[in-house]
């Protein structure tokens, strides 16, 4: 057989082995696992760098980063960071830019308002008789136990008649003045009924005034007419025991639930003003106001 006769069946040989190859190649290929995506087949462009390389610096410029659209599976995604989750605050969601509700004002401030009788005890009981009194007071709740109130409080108290026809005038009464510290310590602070104690100390206005009936006012009645006052300005304390009744639901608002309670509270007051014998007192003053009212 001639070369050039042989050259023929060697090249279709070849042609063939060669098919055979590419074929087998191409179905291992088609029959290969395929490897898992990664975070970074997500936050990157599948394709070539070079193909995208322009439109990811475009991305950049604007502020955009891919990974911004990571995944959930990228850590990224638990802060939130496609979401504003840094800033979650920001809506009231228990972050700490949020509308909540901090600071030493809230659910801390307290108030009072109430009404009573009180009366004398001890070397008053010749000098003054029963009266009434209001007493308004504000200040802080610092637990649920422990509460500081700044009180106002006045009192009337009449005079006994003998006292009166021993100055010689035709009519008396007493009043009192007072701005006092008062520290409040709930004794059962878990209990709807409960008790707690109460104390103050500060300034009391003492005023005894004397007075006749002069005639007469428009419609012919007698009027009385202020001939004597006997004035002085002591310090002076109190100390006390109280129940309450906490009042449930929002009564007072949803902020104040819990912290509203009706009282009813008995003190001792002494106040330490100059003796009879000095023209501007009548000796020491003890009295032992009763008060009810509502405290929130």
């Amino acid at each position: 057989m001639s070369f050039a006769r042989l050259i023929s069946p060697i090249r279709r040989a070849g042609l063939m082995a060669v098919a055979g190859l590419v074929a087998t190649g191409f179905t291992a290929a088609q029959s290969a696992p395929s490897p898992a995506p990664t975070i970074d087949q997500f936050t990157h462009s599948p394709f070539d760098s070079t193909s995208y390389s322009s439109s990811r610096t475009g991305l950049s410029d604007s502020g955009v980063q891919l990974a911004d659209f990571s995944l959930p599976g990228n850590p990224a995604f638990a802060g939130g960071a496609a979401f504003g989750g840094g800033a979650g605050g920001q809506y009231g969601q228990g972050g700490e830019g949020g509308g909540g509700h901090h600071g030493i004002f809230h659910h801390t401030l307290a108030f009072e308002a109430g009404g009573g009788f009180n009366g004398p005890v001890g070397n008053d009981t010749p000098y003054i008789t029963w009266g009434g009194n209001f007493t308004v007071g504000a200040g802080f709740r610092f637990s649920k136990v422990f509460s500081t109130l700044l009180e106002y409080q006045f009192m009337d108290d009449k005079l006994p008649g003998a006292f009166i026809s021993a100055v010689g005038t035709q009519s008396g009464d007493a009043h009192f003045n007072s701005i006092t510290g008062s520290p409040v310590i709930d004794l059962t602070p878990k209990w709807h009924n409960g008790a707690y104690l109460v104390g103050g100390f500060g300034f009391y206005h003492k005023s005894t005034n004397f007075s006749d009936y002069e005639c007469c006012d428009l419609y012919g009645y007698e009027v009385p007419e202020n001939v004597l006052s006997i004035t002085s300005n002591q310090w002076g304390g109190n100390i006390g025991l109280g129940l309450y009744h906490k009042l449930g639901g929002d009564m007072y608002g949803p902020d104040t639930a819990g912290n509203s309670e009706l009282f009813a509270e008995a003190r001792y007051l002494y106040v330490h003003t100059p003796p009879i014998s000095q023209s501007n007192g009548l000796g020491t003053t003890e009295l032992i106001p009763v008060t009810v009212g509502v405290r929130f």
